[in-house]
């Protein structure tokens, strides 16, 4: 009686038969609770961490980014600044749409800093570092969602460390425009949203720069195969918006009804114009650039496609559409002639995705197809190159890094100086043949009355001031062309009016200006690497003791003419 009483428990689901052995595969699962992945909040720390890093000390990289952008915005806060044939009203390639999006920041930061044109400067360096954190976050959350922490772990260490995607983040360009809207829109794809996604593509293209529409290609297309009546509404909607606010505001500071979208397009692509007049490159420029700015991570990325067929289940086809750009983008650019760094800025998040992928799969490249379980050595092995492979692309990703920061940051440090030095309000800042590192207007103090180019031999067309006289934004100056011929205009040819000078003095067989001590005193020499005599490698990537001991330095000087 006193058994019969005995309660039994109750068999569970999860319980093994009692009829069949136990096995591995028999134990008690963890709950497949929905993973919410990494969530927001680590992802933005961390990426708020390193742009803002990237903020305060990334170089300048390209003069096209000083006078195409940072030179124009400077002129519409103070009415001072060079211009470009680009900005002529005749030829009307750039959008000032673009540039009246970051005044947004820089003109109630010229108010709150009037006395500091430099933190103007870096107010906008902010806010590019912030899109930048906004739409990578918005990236990894959705590779957490869909493909697990471990993915978007490695992908957000990438995104935060990879050379490329530290310079490019605070860049200010469309390219880098660009760049954010493809995170974004990748992200929004993989989270299921498609008329969210196909329009951050329309706003990366029209708002950034018309070129990424190849970029942005397959997650369109695929999004409208998806839901084609939202995607499609949102596309058209989002296109006549930002057309017709390109068109209007073209309108406004060019003084005629233009649009620069059209004009670059046909510039660069119907024939009107040689862009290879500033400059070609082989074929494999970008194969040796994608290696300098991400190393090992880019190997990784081309190798998404051979190791597709082994992951096939779990990155196709969402994955393979998101990190396809790469491969249309790196074909298509380097059949280009004119080819230059920041052409690549809107695949680098892309390269960090690929790669990671590569990474997290590397255990299923030695996992038999019929075990999923299968724990042989080489299989743990391929576990622990995961971390491996990732620390080394991180470490060489801050050798390089580095070696950028430190060997090349000096244009920038020494023109900061000249805001501590007085002079009268005439003076003249000349600079030569380093008119290509001038860092900006912004970093020009009030007392100096003009900058000047001093003719060392460059025989290509330089930026002149904007000329208000001649109506300023809408002014279309005869000596502008878009043939790169030199203008009479361009120089002063009375070196003796300079009362500041900016050079690089490297270990040549010849004398510069500055040289002549008895008309210049230094006032600032920051050393600055010498490329040409440089190995590549050690110039390329900091190896500690070696770096210093390997690679030979020049001297960049802030000079003032000697008073008598």
């Amino acid at each position: 009686m006193a058994l019969s009483a005995v309660r039994q428990r109750r068999s569970e689901p999860s319980d093994p038969s009692p009829s069949e052995p136990y096995t591995k595969l028999d134990k008690p699962q963890k709950s497949e609770e929905k993973d919410e992945g990494l969530g927001w909040v680590f992802p933005i720390m961390a990426l708020g961490f390193l742009r803002y890093m990237s903020a305060t000390s990334n170089i300048i990289h390209d003069c096209d980014e000083v006078f195409n952008y940072w030179e124009p915005l400077h002129y519409l806060l103070y009415r001072t600044g060079f211009q470009t044939w680009e900005y002529s009203s005749q030829f009307a390639l750039r959008s000032y749409l673009y540039l009246l999006f970051h005044e947004i920041v820089g003109r109630p930061a010229s108010w709150l800093f009037s006395d500091d044109k430099v933190r103007v400067f870096y107010a906008v360096r902010f806010f590019l570092g912030l899109l930048s954190v906004l739409t990578d976050t918005v990236l990894v959350v959705a590779l957490s969602r869909k493909y697990g922490k471990r993915l978007a772990t490695y992908a957000l260490a990438m995104l935060c460390l990879t050379s490329g995607c530290f310079f490019a983040s605070t860049s200010f360009l469309p390219s880098s425009f660009s760049m954010y809207a493809i995170s974004l829109a990748s992200g929004l794809f993989l989270l299921d949203k498609p008329a969210a996604a196909i329009s951050v593509a329309v706003i990366g293209v029209i708002l950034g720069w018309p070129f990424s529409i190849l970029a942005f290609l397959p997650v369109t297309l695929y999004s409208l195969s998806r839901k084609f009546k939202q995607a499609f509404i949102a596309a058209a909607v989002s296109s006549v918006i930002l057309l017709a606010s390109s068109i209007v505001t073209d309108f406004y500071y060019y003084g005629k009804w233009t649009s620069s979208v059209v004009n670059l397009l046909i510039y660069n692509v119907a024939g009107g114009g040689e862009s290879h007049l500033y400059g070609t490159e082989g074929p494999l420029y970008y194969l040796r650039n994608g290696f300098n700015n991400f190393n090992f991570c880019f190997v990784l990325a081309l190798l998404f496609l051979g190791m597709l067929p082994i992951a096939k289940k779990k990155y196709a086809p969402d994955l393979l559409i998101v990190v396809s750009p790469i491969y249309i983008w790196l074909g298509f650019m380097s059949l280009q002639p004119h080819k230059e760094e920041r052409f690549l800025y809107p695949i680098y998040p892309l390269i960090c995705v690929a790669a990671s992928a590569v990474i997290e799969s590397f255990p299923d490249l030695f996992r038999s197809r019929y075990n999923p379980y299968d724990r042989s050595i080489i299989v743990t092995v391929a576990k622990v190159m995961r971390p491996v492979a990732l620390s080394l692309i991180l470490y060489a990703s801050h050798a390089r890094t580095f070696s950028l920061i430190h060997g090349y940051s000096a244009p920038l440090e020494v023109y900061k100086i000249l805001e501590h030095h007085d002079a009268e309000n005439t003076s003249v800042l000349c600079v030569g043949s380093e008119w290509h590192r001038f860092p900006s207007s912004f970093f020009i103090p009030d007392y100096v009355g003009q900058v000047r180019w001093i003719d060392d031999g460059f025989r290509g067309l330089l930026p002149l001031p904007f000329n208000s006289s001649l109506g300023g934004t809408a002014a279309a100056p005869s000596y502008f062309n878009n043939k790169n011929i030199a203008s009479d205009k361009q120089y002063l040819h009375d070196v003796d009016a300079c009362t500041f000078l900016v050079e690089l003095q490297l270990k040549r067989p010849y004398l510069t200006r500055g040289s002549d001590l008895s008309k210049w005193e230094p006032i600032a020499a920051l050393p600055y690497l010498d490329r040409e005599l440089s190995p590549a490698l050690y110039r390329s990537f900091f190896i500690p003791y070696l770096w210093q001991e390997k690679n030979v330095f020049g001297t960049y000087k802030l000079l003032r003419r000697v008073t008598t």
